[in-house]
């Protein structure tokens, strides 16, 4: 089973680019990432631009409306994402805990919906 796993970290408390702790991070997401891979595990998975860059679409009334920034005053925003294929949640919760950004942000585990 597809297993989407969300990354949210506080971007305020993330490490700056440059910094002895960002090379550290990276370090970490690039073994993870190696990992998933060798497990055949991994599905895809992409980091996102700062959530300075998103635009929120609504439609209301039949007109659409655009928003700078994320939908909702949040502390801790959505920073990347992996799918993950998984044989149950167990597993899919062990993956996510190894999950750098586990250690000082939250990952959000949601199976994908399968259509028959």
């Amino acid at each position: 089973m597809k297993y989407m796993c969300l990354i949210y970290g506080a971007e305020a408390k993330h490490p700056q680019a440059g910094t002895p702790e960002m090379g550290q991070l990276m370090e970490n997401y690039m073994a993870f990432t190696g990992e998933a891979r060798e497990n055949n595990v991994m599905v895809a998975g992409d980091p996102l631009e700062p959530v300075a860059t998103a635009t929120t679409v609504r439609l209301r009334g039949g007109k659409v409306e655009i928003t700078d920034g994320p939908f909702a005053e949040t502390k801790e925003q959505l920073g990347g994402y992996y799918i993950l294929d998984c044989k149950d949640l167990d597993e899919a919760i062990a993956y996510a805990a190894r999950i750098p950004t586990a250690a000082f942000g939250s990952i959000e585990v949601r199976p994908i919906m399968v259509f028959d």
